[in-house]
């Protein structure tokens, strides 16, 4: 594998001029925020949306669909993500958001959301900055969407309302249809995967697949970090007054979110590392457990609780932890590769 490119490179510097202009837009422009969060279907920002298809796309279109018999048959990868994010990503949380939030039930709540809701679309950016599977970020996606569908409700009514009751500790309640998730699966990832898997099938008919991944993928590829930069630029430009007004609570949020991605990311290496997974599998897992479905968080916290809700901020400072702390451990996953062997096959 190559070294990273000079766009990927200063990743680092694109998305702190992301987050700076949104700021920007946000004041110098005081009505965009309103005019920008009313262009909507349901609770789903239809600017976030169109960034979100812009930067799963080109990932999505990478996959070589005819390589995923050989993910899902590897057991040991789908159990591990499986237990990580089904089993100790919401219970970490669940914990987290109770050691360092105990006196503010609503934040409090919001983690808790954020915590259920699992990757679906921007891990396969961090992912593929990573040199991981390919893949098997689409499989493990994919599998996280249909648990996604069938778990959330469940898991929300267990952590808001029974396992507090159990522990003697204040509940909530969460009230989302799992319909609603669906589609929000629907949007944020039914759209791009077919658009990716249709691309593929019709370049490779059409052309080859030589063509298709030496001269057509390189020319799409760029499109997923411009939808990445501009997606961070919309989510500052509607919640930076919000986010600058209250730096108090922001940083009280912070702090298990920071912990949590650190103690997921270092979680999932360090399993797949130890069941013999290979570099970019073992990447894959950790950026998997890692990341969290924000839009899906975001939107539920909203149309349950409301845009001016504690739960809303919550899970929109979220993503803003999020964003830059993985994109620092894709170059902590990149250092680490010297922990693998040499003769471990390249994933291209």
């Amino acid at each position: 594998m190559g070294a990273l490119s000079g766009l990927d490179r200063f990743l680092p510097v694109w998305i702190i001029a992301a987050m700076a202009t949104g700021l920007l837009l946000g004041r110098l422009m005081p009505g965009l925020n309103t005019v920008l969060d009313a262009v909507k279907i349901g609770e789903i920002s239809l600017p976030i949306a169109l960034g979100l298809l812009l930067m799963m796309y080109p990932v999505l279109a990478k996959v070589r669909y005819d390589r995923l018999g050989t993910v899902t048959g590897d057991r040991r990868l789908l159990i591990s993500s499986l237990l990580l994010n089904w089993v100790l990503g919401p219970a970490l949380m669940f914990a987290l958001a109770w050691i360092f939030l105990p006196d503010l039930p609503e934040y409090r709540t919001g983690l808790i959301i954020v915590g259920l809701a699992r990757c679906i679309a921007m891990v396969l950016i961090w992912n593929d900055l990573a040199r991981g599977h390919r893949e098997a970020a689409a499989v493990l996606v994919a599998l996280n969407s249909l648990f996604q569908v069938v778990a959330f409700g469940a898991l929300g009514w267990f952590y808001l309302r029974v396992l507090p009751g159990w522990l003697g500790l204040s509940q909530s309640t969460l009230a989302v249809s799992a319909w609603d998730i669906a589609f929000y699966v629907l949007v944020f990832l039914g759209i791009p995967l077919l658009a990716g898997y249709t691309s593929r099938k019709l370049g490779e008919r059409a052309k080859g697949r030589i063509w298709y991944e030496q001269r057509f993928l390189p020319r799409v590829g760029p499109i997923a970090l411009y939808g990445l930069l501009f997606t961070i630029v919309i989510l500052f430009a509607l919640q930076g007054g919000t986010i600058t007004a209250q730096p108090a609570d922001v940083a009280r949020i912070a702090l298990p979110l920071l912990a949590y991605f650190a103690l997921m990311w270092g979680g999932g290496f360090a399993a797949g590392k130890a069941i013999g997974l290979p570099y970019d599998k073992t990447a894959t897992l950790a950026f998997t457990a890692a990341g969290n479905n924000f839009e899906l968080a975001i939107a539920v916290a909203v149309g349950v609780f409301g845009v001016t809700s504690g739960q809303a901020l919550a899970g929109v400072v979220g993503p803003l932890i999020e964003v830059p702390v993985l994109v620092a451990l894709v170059y902590v996953s990149l250092a680490a590769r010297r922990l693998f062997s040499a003769k471990e096959p390249a994933h291209a």
